[in-house]
């Protein structure tokens, strides 16, 4: 691993790693406040009135950054190699996974990298989301469940799929027609 990579030293990741493991996952599930102050004393920015469950996995907590009033589900995980920032009013599923780092398949070494993640305000990533290093979700965009983003999604959309595209505008003006788009979201509905 490149130095300074984790950008704290190995003492630091490994005291985070046992106070995740003895203070963080086995906390009662109401105790968002406490999840809060420990992510907070590791360096984390967490915002006021953040929901954090307490099966939530975070590499390094130092690299991370939620806005207010946002929600992070049960058995998500923040690998958190790169940078990680989740705006506010923001909601990750459960068992999503935001991937900030990667291995480099035209190194002879396969060298560690990362580039980090952006989850604007008021998206919505559904349950079992992967979302791939470098990606930008666009400020109010839903991706639906099990979806796989790999390229950045704009704002105002509802996304989904494998890789992840976008369906339709998420809210429209009453009596506007999606046209095509809702055909495509009828199709995703109807595949087996």
């Amino acid at each position: 691993m490149p130095e300074g990579f984790r950008g704290r030293p190995a003492w630091v990741v490994q005291l985070w790693w046992i106070t995740e493991s003895l203070l963080f996952r086995p906390s009662p599930q109401f105790m968002y406040g406490w999840r809060r102050w420990l992510l907070r004393r590791f360096g984390a920015a967490v915002g006021e009135g953040v929901v954090i469950r307490p099966s939530v996995r975070t590499q390094f907590p130092w690299k991370v950054s939620i806005g207010d009033h946002a929600w992070i589900g049960d058995d998500v995980v923040l690998y958190s190699l790169g940078n990680i920032t989740i705006g506010h009013d923001a909601v990750v599923s459960q068992k999503s996974y935001l991937c900030t780092g990667s291995h480099d398949a035209e190194s002879p070494e396969f060298a560690i990298y990362s580039c980090p993640i952006y989850v604007e305000a008021e998206c919505w990533i559904a349950t079992d989301v992967y979302i791939a290093p470098g990606v930008t979700i666009g400020r109010g965009t839903l991706v639906g469940a099990r979806s796989s983003v790999f390229k950045d999604l704009p704002p105002g959309k509802i996304c989904m799929g494998s890789p992840a595209r976008v369906i339709k505008d998420r809210i429209q003006s009453e009596g506007e027609s999606t046209g095509s788009e809702s055909n495509d979201l009828d199709q995703v509905r109807q595949a087996p």
